[in-house]
């Protein structure tokens, strides 16, 4: 059955665009073909819809969406697949699903927080009695207004907590290298605020899935401690600061309800700048002025996220 159902639908598609395009054999090309009036052929009823896809629609297989598709929200007509550049001199097949659509508020809170920590490690006669602890936590509530399908501006509050602490560190390569870290500790926190602009790509039709751009300005104030030994003392070096950030960060969007959605980013590329002031044991050390770029994975700067759509 399955190979005769086949044979049938060959010849009738040999047949339909015999006659559709005037008795010359063509290929279908990206244009819609168009149907000649007075011109007609008989196909079985079980493979109508397969010739309609296939032959008088043009379309080249079955996976390719339909552009002219249409959905209904709110009252506003707005198409599936939404129209977007091609980037290079090829097309390449890829397309824009409608994921959420112009007006639609969104809120939430992302979170994350990374902790290590070592208790008497030893590698090889290298690395001995090594304690070493770190943890980092941040929360970052957000507010956001799709403008555009798709495309979103926000505001988004956030506080940074990180903690570091060496207690013991020996190293010994030779006679001639070897040390020993101890007592070192170094404290941070901060409070930011920042402007987003996030750009989203839905890769399924149904519109559960998409994958996000998201484009940050941020403005931070903090402030931060270090501690170590020095000539057998613990000095305490204060710093005050104040930085803008531009951060890039891509991520996965998930919608786990209807309104509610999952969503995970990674911080992998950002610009600085930076003016920071320095006490040493309360006493004035001075001031400095930085600016740089990051270019790296860092695993305490994943984001886990859960939004509210309405």
């Amino acid at each position: 059955m399955t190979v005769m159902r086949g044979f049938i639908l060959l010849i009738s598609l040999f047949a339909v665009a015999f006659n559709v395009f005037g008795g010359d054999i063509a290929a279908v090309n990206d244009s819609v073909a168009k149907e000649k009036s007075g011109k007609y052929i008989w196909v079985p009823d079980s493979l109508i819809d397969d010739v309609r896809t296939v032959v008088l629609k043009g379309r080249k297989n079955h996976n390719m969406p339909d552009l002219k598709e249409k959905v209904t929200y709110r009252g506003d007509t707005i198409p599936m697949v939404l129209k977007s550049r091609n980037l290079g001199r090829f097309d390449r097949g890829l397309f824009n699903y409608l994921f959420i659509p112009k007006g639609q508020w969104h809120f939430g809170i992302t979170a994350s927080y990374g902790e290590f920590s070592t208790d008497d490690m030893e590698l090889f006669d290298v690395l001995s009695d090594v304690d070493l602890s770190a943890y980092s936590f941040a929360v970052r509530p957000y507010l956001a207004y799709f403008i555009k399908n798709n495309l979103s501006v926000g505001f988004r509050l956030g506080y940074t907590s990180s903690r570091a602490n060496v207690d013991h560190f020996n190293v010994d390569i030779d006679e001639d290298m070897n040390f020993n870290l101890h007592d070192i500790m170094y404290r941070n926190e901060s409070y930011t605020a920042a402007l987003t602009l996030s750009q989203y790509i839905g890769i399924s039709r149904k519109g559960r899935f998409g994958v996000f751009n998201e484009v940050e300005l941020a403005f931070a104030s903090g402030n931060g401690d270090f501690r170590r030994p020095f000539n057998g003392e613990l000095k305490t070096t204060h710093t005050t600061y104040m930085d803008a950030r531009l951060n890039f960060s891509p991520g996965i969007c998930v919608f786990i309800m209807k309104n509610v959605s999952f969503n995970v980013s990674f911080g992998v590329f950002g610009f600085y700048l930076r003016n920071s002031k320095q006490k040493v044991d309360g006493e004035e050390l001075g001031n400095r002025f930085t600016s740089g770029a990051n270019f790296r994975f860092n695993v305490f700067n994943i984001n886990f996220g859960l939004g509210i759509h309405i």
